[in-house]
């Protein structure tokens, strides 16, 4: 399994953030833009601390295995691949929603703050990429935390083997 690029993420929020901005501006002129839901942060954010959660866990299981606590529940290897495999996917579509919410917040914020509910759908917009940023660093923490460590006798094997 690859290990998320932090590069990759920002591509896709800044791509998603400009198509959201330029759909938001042609969807404006023919009529009125649909608002943002307020759960769009909530569900971020319940998300993020699901994560974080998650990571936290494995991590004080992990150091109880290691230092071998008695009584140390240790961590089943397809319970950490199917975290990961969360955490990645809930990384690539926050950063997805963060992007389209940050693209409509920056229209909201340049033509229509005037207007008081436009206003608190800026608010909601920005509260959605903030908690869209908390999961993507959830879901880095939580594969830093299941990423394997290296093996050092197969780098020393494969050295010994080109002498």
């Amino acid at each position: 399994m690859k290990q998320l690029r932090v590069r990759t993420l920002v591509g896709l929020f800044a791509v998603a953030g400009v198509l959201s901005w330029a759909g938001a501006k042609l969807w404006n002129s023919f009529g009125t833009l649909p608002s943002v839901p307020v759960a769009a942060p909530i569900v971020l954010g319940l998300i993020a601390a699901v994560l974080a959660a998650t990571a936290l866990s494995i991590r004080s299981r992990l150091r109880a295995q290691r230092e071998r606590r008695p009584g140390a529940k240790g961590v089943d290897p397809l319970l950490a691949a199917r975290a990961v495999v969360f955490g990645q996917a809930s990384a690539l579509v926050a950063a997805l929603v963060a992007g389209m919410y940050g693209g409509t917040a920056v229209f909201l914020l340049m033509y229509e703050l005037d207007n008081p509910p436009r206003r608190d759908q800026a608010i909601y917009s920005g509260a959605a990429v903030l908690a869209g940023i908390a999961v993507v660093a959830a879901a880095i923490l939580l594969e830093r935390i299941c990423k394997l460590p290296e093996d050092k006798d197969e780098n020393r094997s494969a050295a010994g083997t080109t002498q």
